[in-house]
């Protein structure tokens, strides 16, 4: 199997970076370039970078900004926010995203995954996916972004990832909401569960909190990258640390 990949996750608000618990609750982190450029140093195999308040005010992200921190990386660049067209798609590929990453509207226009994977490929189409029990199943939220505009819809988690697999998403990233932010470890169930069904690369995200969390969750959700913010933006664990205990766990990563 490829290299498992760590990834570092930036949720920009009104510019800053933050983080909550279960999606609620937002503290600053810094600045988004500067979190960037430091985890780029320190060997993050990709950035990822979330404008969480995009869909739920009605816009998408900035495209000048986006090209100023683009161009200073060389590590691949996923971008999410209010990304609702195929030309703010492509306009984000073309200011130096490497992928885009679709939510909210894919789940109000279920077509946009393909009609994206059609004209960009598939690699290039990210569907993240807001996940949370609820009487004993996994059931999707949208616009996480914000506490006031949160809510969840008549999806069931595993059936809208199959369902996105089918129509052209590259790979999914599973937001495991009730684990977000807690640092008690990923859900490794819900994660197992839906890579069973999956052909395409799963990311797990939610919930890391110690270095022995990404082994974890490799060897038991067998997923392709482990996602973390708060444990990178506050210096819990580094990203050389989640390698090294990555490695040591008999999975290889990239140096």
């Amino acid at each position: 199997m490829p290299a498992r990949r760590i990834i570092a996750c930036l949720d920009v608000k009104g510019g800053r970076v933050v983080k909550g618990v279960r999606f609620e609750g937002h503290t600053d982190a810094g600045d988004p370039a500067e979190l960037a450029l430091r985890y780029r140093d320190e060997g993050a195999d990709e950035i990822v970078i979330y404008d969480i308040a995009a869909s739920a005010e009605g816009r998408t992200i900035d495209y000048a900004w986006l090209a100023r921190v683009a161009r200073v990386l060389d590590v691949p660049l996923c971008v999410a926010g209010g990304i609702r067209t195929l030309e703010q798609a492509i306009a984000c590929l073309e200011h130096g995203a490497d992928k885009v990453s679709i939510n909210s509207p894919a789940l109000e226009r279920p077509e946009f995954i393909t009609e994206l994977a059609n004209v960009a490929g598939s690699q290039c189409v990210v569907l993240g996916v807001d996940s949370r029990s609820e009487n004993g199943e996994w059931s999707i939220y949208q616009y996480t972004g914000d506490v006031n505009t949160i809510r969840r819809t008549s999806r069931h988690t595993l059936d809208w990832i199959v369902e996105a697999q089918e129509r052209g998403a590259g790979e999914i990233v599973l937001n495991c909401m009730d684990k977000d932010g807690t640092r008690d470890g990923y859900d490794i169930a819900q994660l197992a569960a839906a890579r069973k069904l999956l052909s395409i690369p799963l990311i797990a995200s939610g919930g890391a909190g110690a270095a022995r969390h990404f082994p974890e969750v490799f060897a038991g959700a067998d997923v392709s990258g482990a996602l973390a913010a708060s444990i990178f933006h506050f210096n819990k664990v580094s990203i050389g640390e989640a390698k090294l205990a990555t490695r040591a766990g008999g999975f290889e990563v990239r140096t």
